[in-house]
């Protein structure tokens, strides 16, 4: 609250607080600083208000005036700022020997910039004495400053070996420790490591006046407090407020016609109206506070998620580099074994042909050297006898320095060449892909029930990831059962949230959950959603299916025909289960025509009679009986036909797999059809000599129960 009870100005507790027109607050002695005069007939720098002589608050500002040569800043005028950081223009004093303004100059004209929103307000002849004094204000900082001088008193020093303790002195921020002055210079001197810490005055105390309790200074509103009176008249108390001026009045001030055409009410209701205003708008701030605060908790949160998160990673980075210095440590090992083998190899090869070589020559030498000797003896006879073994031998011994027996077998160079070239731009390009969490597989969704719903026998699922999920998700999975208990199914895989599935059973109950997947895998179900489809079926003609001399009208319930010929139209409902009614009203009924009523494939002919193929089962009738026709087969001739008015109901029982007419709600002949299976659509056939209004979504009629369904 400090904060609030602070001159934007000098940045000091409020000091005989004013309110300017913009309902910010300024000092008096503040407001008397930054007030500005400008004579109309001259164009000077703005001149500043000067302190009036003497500390009364209502003396007359004084002004000088001067002008832009005189003032010796030329055309710039530098600024300061307030301890809060607001820009004020500096107190200059008049230039010696400046003279005042001329008194044909015209009249000046004051004003005051908010130091907070910087909106001008003129001051009238009253000057500042115009303001109305914040006296609520006044009072808190009063207030506030006796409580927090009560804090101060009453908070001890925490290291004094006195007893009892000092009172505290300093604060210190950062130790968190209260010191008396004594203490304070002994364990806490201002250098060294303690250089940088911060003192502070000691706290008020939470339950001190002004220091964080209830602040009421200790009595009710008003009680024991004298009563403001008016600043016009002394006597007077306020007692009515102005909602023009936004100020309180007297009865005076009323009578003297100031608020004459004024929105004037009583003071107490406006002050009870204006306090359960406020109340309101605290009410708002309170909750507003209370989210600010769990989100400040959520970000502290946050900042240890982060910081362990961060440690993880480390971990995570350091182990797998680790593990890839292991594995090159380990193929090192490997291609170190190679080049051992391969030089043990080629010293091997160069040993024996060293050893092989060394024996040759040996042999060699020793053979010449002998025959050198037998070379020198002199006896004809002698060397006779052995030169011929001798020759052979020595061309034997020359012939075995064959051509590359006096080559090496091997090279000095290793025929190894190492390409780690690929595996230095791996490293090189080694970083973090984009992905910022590990990827696993995702969480539950979350089924959004308020947008789940049904429409006949179609139902609509919505869902969502829950919030602060940060798995990737690249697809769901919609699972349906068959809406009679039975095993689920995939319905939808793709990545949309939301899903219509058609063409499902009437009145029947079907569970959905969905799933997520991603690269990792799928991710858990979500709940299980129950959703009930109608338990009648509304539907129309559909005109995409119809042939196209059939014309519809009155939002597709009613068919009329251009040709003369029977053509076809189907309803836009498809049944394969479950008991359904619906009835077809004869608007016009021309010349006797034959139309057909009765169910369909979707694949039936168009261009003739229903039931003349395979794919359709009718009842075709006209002004004096019907026939039931399938394969354009008739049977079952009944007596009793139609007419403009008439009404036929169709009775689709899947449960017991038969079709049953009635004209006028009376049924017509026995059971049409019976063993029929697959799935079905309603069905008429019609010229242009017939018109039919379609109604469904019917209950199945009470006679049409009794007679056909005894025992439901």
């Amino acid at each position: 609250m400090e904060e609030e009870l602070k001159c934007p100005v000098c940045g000091s507790l409020f000091r005989e607080p004013i309110i300017l027109p913009c309902s910010h607050n300024v000092c008096l002695p503040c407001a008397r600083t930054i007030a500005v005069q400008t004579p109309e007939s001259e164009q000077h720098l703005p001149p500043l208000l000067h302190r009036a002589a003497g500390g009364g608050g209502d003396h007359a500002d004084k002004l000088s005036l001067h002008s832009e040569t005189d003032s010796g800043y030329g055309s710039y005028t530098p600024s300061l700022k307030s301890p809060n950081g607001v820009r004020v223009l500096p107190l200059v004093p008049a230039p010696p020997g400046a003279a005042a303004a001329p008194r044909g100059a015209g009249p000046a004209s004051s004003s005051l910039t908010c130091p907070q929103c910087h909106r001008s307000a003129s001051l009238d002849q009253r000057g500042l004495r115009g303001f109305q004094r914040n006296r609520l204000l006044e009072a808190i900082v009063q207030r506030y400053q006796q409580g927090r001088a009560a804090a101060a008193a009453a908070a001890k020093c925490q290291l004094c070996d006195r007893s009892p303790p000092e009172p505290a002195a300093v604060l210190c921020e950062q130790c968190e420790v209260l010191y008396c002055a004594a203490c304070q210079l002994r364990c806490h001197p201002a250098r060294g490591p303690f250089a940088k810490h911060r003192l502070a005055p000691p706290p008020a105390h939470p339950g001190a006046p002004g220091g964080g309790g209830d602040g009421g200074g200790g009595k009710g509103a008003g009680g024991g407090r004298k009563l403001p009176t008016c600043a016009e008249h002394d006597l007077e108390n306020y007692s009515m407020y102005c909602v023009s001026c936004r100020s309180p009045v007297c009865y005076q001030c009323l009578e003297e016609g100031k608020h004459s055409k004024h929105d004037v009410k009583a003071l107490g209701a406006m002050w009870k109206q204006h306090k359960a205003q406020l109340s309101q708008a605290l009410n708002g701030v309170s909750d507003k506070a209370k989210e600010a605060k769990e989100f400040l908790v959520q970000l502290k949160n946050l900042l240890q998620q982060i910081q362990e998160n961060g440690l993880d990673y480390e971990a995570c980075l350091v182990a797998q580099c680790d593990a890839l210095v292991d594995a090159l440590t380990r193929q090192k090992a490997k291609l170190l074994t190679k080049v051992t083998k391969e030089r043990e190899h080629k010293l091997k090869v160069v040993w024996d042909q060293i050893n092989h070589c060394t024996l040759k020559l040996r042999q060699s030498t020793g053979l010449m050297e002998y025959c050198l000797e037998v070379i020198k003896e002199n006896d004809p006879s002698g060397f006779l006898q052995i030169s011929d073994a001798l020759i052979k031998r020595v061309q034997v011994s020359q012939e075995q320095w064959v051509k590359g027996a006096l080559e090496p077998k091997v090279s000095a160079e290793f025929d190894l060449t190492l390409d780690s070239e690929p595996l230095l731009q791996s490293i090189h390009q080694l970083d973090f892909i984009q992905m910022k969490f590990p990827v696993s597989v995702p969480p539950v969704p979350l089924l959004q029930l308020e947008k789940c719903c049904t429409r006949n026998n179609s139902v609509t699922l919505a869902w969502r990831m829950p919030p602060l999920s940060h798995n990737p998700v690249e697809g769901y999975i919609l699972e349906l059962d068959d809406g009679d208990g039975g095993q689920f199914r995939e319905v939808y895989v793709g990545k949309e949230t939301l899903c219509t599935i058609d063409g499902l059973h009437f009145n029947s109950t079907y569970n959905a959950r969905v799933k997520a997947f991603n690269s990792s895998g799928v991710g858990p179900y979500s709940k299980t959603v129950i959703l009930q489809t109608s338990d009648v079926a509304w539907f129309t003609f559909d005109p995409s299916s119809a042939h196209r001399d059939i014309v519809l009208s009155n939002d597709n319930q009613t068919a009329t025909c251009n040709s003369y010929d029977d053509r076809v139209v189907l309803g836009t409902a498809a049944f394969s289960k479950g008991v359904h009614y619906w009835e077809l009203h004869v608007d016009r009924y021309d010349n006797h025509p034959d139309p057909a009523f009765g169910i369909a494939r979707i694949n039936v002919v168009k261009d003739m009679m229903l039931g003349k193929d395979d794919k359709a089962w009718a009842m075709y009738v006209d002004n004096n009986r019907s026939w039931f026709m399938h394969c354009n087969s008739h049977t079952n001739r009944t007596e009793g036909g139609v007419s403009k008015g008439a009404t036929v109901g169709v009775l689709l029982d899947l449960n017991k797999h038969n079709l049953t007419f009635y004209i006028n709600g009376q049924q017509q002949g026995p059971p049409a059809f019976e063993n029929i299976e697959g799935v079905f659509m309603p069905a008429l056939s019609l010229n242009r000599n017939v018109q039919v209004t379609l109604h469904t979504g019917l209950e199945v009629p009470q006679c049409v129960k009794q007679t056909k369904l005894p025992n439901n």
